[in-house]
Order: C-alpha cells, then structure tokens, then sequence
C-alpha cells in the first residue's frame, strides 16, 4: 500500500483546508472554473477525471472475463451484490435514515440532494482501490482483475438506467442528458482511451513496458485526485465545516451499506463453497465504491455546492478507514470460513 493511499483520510483533510482556505481568499478562479460546463458537465473536473483514473484502468485487462468460469460462484455473488442489492439497498437506507429519520435536523432543501448523492455513490462498484484491499487479503489477483473488468463492462451500460430509475423513485427530476454525458465521459472515454494505450504499451514493451508506464503515470494520478477534491472542497468546505452534525448523519447509511454488503457477500461465498482467497475481495469489492465517478457524477447533475456533492465527499472521507476495517474482518476470520461445510467439501 503507497504511502498515500496508506494515509487518503488525512490527504483528503488537507484538501478540505486547502479548498475552504483558497475558495475564500481566490473565489474568482472557483467561479469560473464552477462556469465551465457544458449541459451542465464541468469539463475541468472532467479532465481531471480522466487524469485520475485512466491510469487506474489501464492495469484492466478485458480479456480476463474469459476467465470467469474459474470463481463462476464469487463472480455471481459480487454481481448480485454491486447490482441487484447494494444500489436498491442504499436507495432504501437514504428514504428511511435521510428522508425520514434524520430529516429534522438536515436543510430541508437538500434532503432529496443527499439521498441521490448516496445514490450516485452507490451506484458505481470500485475499479481500483479494490486491487488494494484484495492484495491486503491476499486475494486471488485473477478473480479480482476478472470482476474489475466485468464490473466495468456492466457499468458502461448499466449505471446510468439504474441511478436513474432510483433518482425518479426518489421524486428527483433526472437530467439525463447530464446523466449519459456524464457516462460517455467518466466510463466510457476514460475505459476506451485505456484500452487503447494498454494495447499499444503492450505491443511496444510488454509488461514491464505497461509496468513502467504506470510508474510513471501514478503521481499524475494521485495529483489530479487532490486537486479534484481541492476544486470540491473549495465550494463545498464552508458546508463541510459548518454542518459536522450532516456530515455524521450522512456516514451512517454510508456504513451501515458497507458493512452489510461485505458481510452479505462474505457469507454467500462461504455458503456456495469458494475459497477464502476469493470471498474475502468479492466482500470488499462488493463493499467499497468508485467514489472518482461518483464525485464527478454528482458536481456534474447537481453542482459544486449541491448536497449530492457532498453526500459523495463524505463517502470518500470514510472508504479508507472502513475498508481497512473490512480487511481486518476478512483476515480475522479466515480460519472460521474455511471451516463452513461447502468450503470443506469443495477443498
């Protein structure tokens, strides 16, 4: 684990004083680069977006859903999880903790803002810390480089139906010109481009050609994150800072999302006979979430300083230190599930 992605809750606290600190004494800049859209898609944040995770999707290699048979069971249980189970279940968590239970001590305005935030946030499976937190649990790498890539094989498709199914379910007007703009340029463009320069890496240098590039291209990646977070927190500290009280009633639906979908995921692979090495990432990546696309999906829909937005930011205050906790979980209970009767009669 890098020294930064070991650290990404205090980066991500920086980039909150950097962003409250620089949005109050050079509003200018903010507002116009706020201004930037195009059908209400902010195109610096986009490139960014793109600079964030082209190399990220790089290290995808599609070709491994050919090997889907192999762990055909994880492979089932984290799809049933990241698509039949953990948006729905969010939607619900959001109406019943946000709409309904927490609603007298949020701004009325934005109640139905923070339920598609979490929405958003739920909507779009992790593709790339998630080879962390497989490696932390020594996880099977060709079972979580296959899901990765057929979570975003799904996702080019599915993401947008979906989070707009539940965003008109939650009563919010869905822009879906933003919304499929926002696909074409958060998947679309970013898996394509990436596809094509890891062909090409690869056909010139081999692996350790792609090896180097990536290298080469990691600390563009992590810059391009913070200042991603630094432009959002520059709209979106003041909010942060003077509602604590929000940003703690917005984490629990957020955990209690997380630890119930690894835990749902961790006991159907037990149940149906997989080997720990896959179970415990298919929990993890059942879990966690690709916070860059729902970041720039919600400042994309709903704007800088919506409550969508930071709905999506408190998600990424959190993933590090819940997942670490998920990993722990995994790890500290391996002798008990292999001790699960499947798991036994397949070993």
């Amino acid at each position: 684990m890098s020294l930064f992605e070991r650290y990404l809750t205090l980066w991500v606290a920086l980039c909150i004083v950097a962003g409250v600190a620089l949005g109050h004494l050079v509003p200018a800049p903010f507002r116009a680069i706020g201004g930037a859209e195009v059908a209400h898609v902010n195109i610096p944040v986009a490139v960014l977006i793109w600079l964030m995770i082209v190399p990220m999707l790089l290290k995808v290699d599609f070709g491994a859903i050919g090997k889907v048979g192999r762990h055909w069971r994880g492979i089932a249980v984290t799809l049933f999880i990241n698509w039949a189970v953990k948006p729905f279940s969010m939607a619900l968590l959001g109406w019943f903790f946000i709409g309904h239970l927490f609603r007298p001590w949020l701004p009325e305005g934005q109640v139905e803002s923070y339920i598609a935030g979490l929405i958003l946030l739920a909507a779009a499976p992790c593709t790339a810390m998630v080879f962390v937190w497989s490696n932390l649990t020594d996880g099977e790498p060709d079972f979580t480089l296959t899901q990765v890539a057929v979570n975003d094989t799904i996702m080019v498709f599915a993401f947008a139906p979906i989070v707009g199914l539940l965003l008109g379910l939650s009563a919010i007007t869905v822009p879906w010109e933003t919304l499929l703009l926002s696909v074409g340029l958060y998947i679309v463009v970013p898996v394509v481009l990436a596809q094509l320069v890891r062909s090409f890496v690869l056909g010139q240098g081999g692996p350790q050609g792609l090896s180097a590039l990536l290298k080469r291209l990691q600390p563009i990646s992590l810059a391009a994150l913070l200042a991603t977070l630094v432009l959002l927190f520059g709209f979106q500290g003041e909010q942060i800072i003077a509602q604590p009280l929000t940003i703690a009633l917005l984490a629990v639906p957020i955990l209690i999302q997380v630890y119930f979908n690894a835990g749902l995921a961790y006991l159907l692979n037990r149940l149906s006979g997989e080997a720990h090495c896959v179970a415990a990432p298919s929990a993890l990546i059942g879990a966690s979430n690709f916070f860059e696309l729902a970041v720039a999906a919600a400042i994309s829909i709903f704007g800088f300083s919506s409550g969508a937005a930071l709905a999506t930011v408190v998600g990424v205050l959190i993933e590090v230190p819940v997942m670490l906790t998920v990993v722990r979980i995994a790890n500290a209970s391996k002798r008990w599930y292999e001790a699960g009767d499947a798991v036994t009669r397949r070993a």
